[in-house]
């Protein structure tokens, strides 16, 4: 029954329809068997009860067994139905088909509830959108024909219809929709947007960057659905045990029935006897325990900003004891600030203007705080091409006075200079060193021009959820850098975090290698922006992405995604993914041991067929019911208890 409903989808109306005639028709039965009604309108009570109840499940073990070449749990259902009616009980055949229709129309609106908790969010996109057109004139057309490139007007109190970039104006976006933040975020010229989210106060003209069909949300559903369909440890096993458990009830109650008959009882009470079997051996609640409480557990997690790729991953991190950290824009805000500049050229604005325009071809959030330090002083950014990029050093590129293979602009840190053969050896220079801030040094070939200090600053969250990462039971916590050890020292320090916990002065493979390392002790999390940390996020058990809400890098390169910048829904997704482990401990405990007392029952006191359907329908609705507990446990950033 179980392996049935992963795959039926959410439609489940004609399954009510058809549950309804069940119950109707059952009811009418022993109405008419109490009361003494007519034999004919009984019997025909009862084949509405055979044909609604027994026939679709019928369909679907046969369809099972013809294409996939698997008995499913729905064909011993039947079996056992069709066992009591031949025997002489088709009243106790027509309460096991009326259950079992019951539980499992219960079980498909439970588990479309799990199904569609995320993707309702495609009921958020608004149907049409304001378009400027070239001639300033501002059309409504659908907002699924909106191209990249466009410009839309968005009012107050109006939704993203699509993901973009200000170009004009600036205001509050509520981004509950998508990454799960109440408090709304203060956007300004250039910030980008995610489609469903909410304009607060303010007339903005955005940009379109993805079409509707690549945005945000349809990204989120697609994974979404990836993640349902990516099995679990603990789901594959239930799979894989319902299947072959399966064809050992059956065998089991033939081997059953054929002891009975040699132990010389009649034939009737004999078959009675192994269809009760049958139904009491029968696996539903161990095999729906599992998918019932990973749906619930991802729904949640969606609703609250975290998007898992799959059951795998849930399962993992509630196992993993080791955190490991990127350090910029993940435990720091990435938004830096030039807090010293030091030029050498004699020309401060000229120095900052090459800077400035070097450091215009980088995502590196130092790199935006040099952007913002030129735009303070009203310059304008020299002209710079050719750029590239060399990871966990700095950038080289040619601008005016540059010739081919020579005179090459550079900014970086001094592995950086070292590659460009320059000296840091310069009176202004060597102060620099230490200080607790990231140092950028701008040159030219072998010729340093100056440098700038930069300095970051830790989340709010970030020691808060480090903490509730501890007190959950994290053994071993690493924040990895690039940066230097006195500026690693420093952030590490306001966040809790022991000397030997802060690793710096590393290169993208040295954090595989320290990833690497800290597996040797247990499963590890690697947190990082998706993106300069894709290696590590691949190396660890679990990547996870943060702040990775429209980023198609960071949703890709990770196995979690957290769409916003809250580190506390870091801590609540590893409190779920722990309290999800329990309660499938909890259902496959009390399936298999509801399973062994009814197969006691059946076997050795002979329980009679209707308690077995009780028993065993009863258990069934139960794991669901507690799988779905989980459906209700948002992640909070304001929750600090399991």
């Amino acid at each position: 029954m179980a392996h049935s409903l992963a795959d039926r989808g959410d439609d489940t109306r004609a399954d009510t329809v058809l549950t309804g005639l069940t119950v109707g028709g059952l009811l009418v039965a022993a109405a008419m068997m109490l009361g003494g009604g007519p034999w004919e309108v009984q019997v025909l009570a009862l084949g509405v009860v055979y044909l609604a109840g027994g026939v679709p499940p019928a369909i679907r073990a046969l369809s099972e067994l013809w294409n996939d070449h698997v008995l499913d749990v729905d064909l011993l259902m039947v079996v056992a139905a069709i066992a009591a009616a031949a025997v002489g009980a088709p009243m106790e055949g027509g309460i096991l088909l009326m259950l079992f229709s019951l539980s499992t129309t219960l079980e498909e609106l439970a588990m479309g509830k799990a199904r569609r908790a995320v993707e309702a969010l495609m009921a958020l996109r608004p149907e049409t959108a304001l378009r400027r057109n070239p001639d300033g004139q501002v059309t409504e057309i659908a907002a699924s024909s909106l191209e990249v490139g466009d410009i839309v007007v968005i009012r107050p109190g109006a939704r993203m219809p699509v993901d973009g970039t200000i170009l004009r104006g600036e205001g509050s976006i509520n981004e509950a929709t998508i990454t799960g933040e109440s408090v709304p975020v203060h956007k300004r010229q250039g910030q980008s947007v995610f489609e469903a989210t909410v304009n607060v106060d303010a007339v903005l003209e955005v940009r379109v960057d993805r079409t509707a069909s690549e945005g945000t949300i349809a990204r989120m559903i697609k994974l979404v659905t990836e993640a349902q369909a990516a099995k679990a440890p603990s789901e594959r096993f239930s799979a894989w045990f319902g299947q072959r458990y399966t064809v050992g009830v059956l065998v089991g109650s033939v081997v059953a029935l054929c002891v009975l008959l040699w132990l010389e009882w009649p034939f009737g009470e004999a078959l009675y006897r192994a269809a009760t079997l049958l139904v009491a051996a029968s696996p539903c609640a161990v095999v729906i325990s599992v998918p019932a409480a990973i749906l619930s557990a991802l729904a949640a997690a969606g609703r609250g900003g975290v998007l898992f790729k799959g059951g795998a991953a849930l399962e993992t991190l509630g196992a993993v004891k080791t955190f490991a950290f990127d350090k910029t824009g993940t435990l720091t805000t990435g938004q830096a600030e030039v807090t010293r500049i030091v030029d050498l050229t004699g020309d401060e604005d000229r120095f900052l203007a090459l800077l400035g325009g070097l450091e215009a071809h980088s995502e590196h959030h130092i790199a935006d705080a040099v952007r913002r330090a030129v735009e303070a002083r009203g310059l304008a950014a020299v002209e710079v091409s050719g750029v590239t990029a060399h990871p966990s050093e700095g950038i080289t590129g040619r601008d005016a006075d540059s010739r081919d293979g020579v005179n090459l602009l550079w900014a970086g840190n001094a592995r950086m200079a070292a590659r460009m053969g320059a000296s840091l050896e310069k009176v202004g220079l060597q102060a620099l060193t230490d200080d607790a801030e990231t140092i950028v040094y701008l040159g030219r070939d072998a010729e340093v021009y100056g440098a700038v200090t930069v300095a970051d600053r830790p989340r709010a969250t970030s020691r808060i959820a480090l903490e509730a990462l501890r007190e959950s039971g994290i053994t071993t916590l690493a924040m990895m850098t690039g940066d230097r050890r006195p500026v690693a020292l420093r952030i590490g320090r306001e966040l809790g975090l022991r000397d030997d916990e802060i690793h710096a002065d590393l290169l993208p493979e040295d954090k595989v290698r320290l990833v690497a390392d800290l597996h040797e002790a247990g499963k590890v999390a690697f947190v990082g922006d998706g993106v300069n940390d894709a290696a590590a996020l691949a190396r660890a058990d679990v990547g996870i992405a943060m702040g990775a809400a429209g980023s198609e890098v960071a949703l890709q390169a990770a196995d979690v995604a957290l769409l916003s910048e809250n580190m506390d829904r870091l801590a609540a997704a590893h409190r779920l993914a722990k309290r999800t482990a329990r309660v499938i401990r909890q259902n496959l405990i009390f399936a298999l041991s509801a399973m062994v007392l009814l197969v006691i029952g059946a076997l050795a006191f002979e329980l009679p067929l209707p308690l077995a359907v009780v028993g065993h329908e009863g258990g069934t609705v139960l794991v669901v019911l507690n799988g779905l507990r989980l459906l209700f446990d948002p992640i909070r950033a304001d929750r600090n208890k399991t």
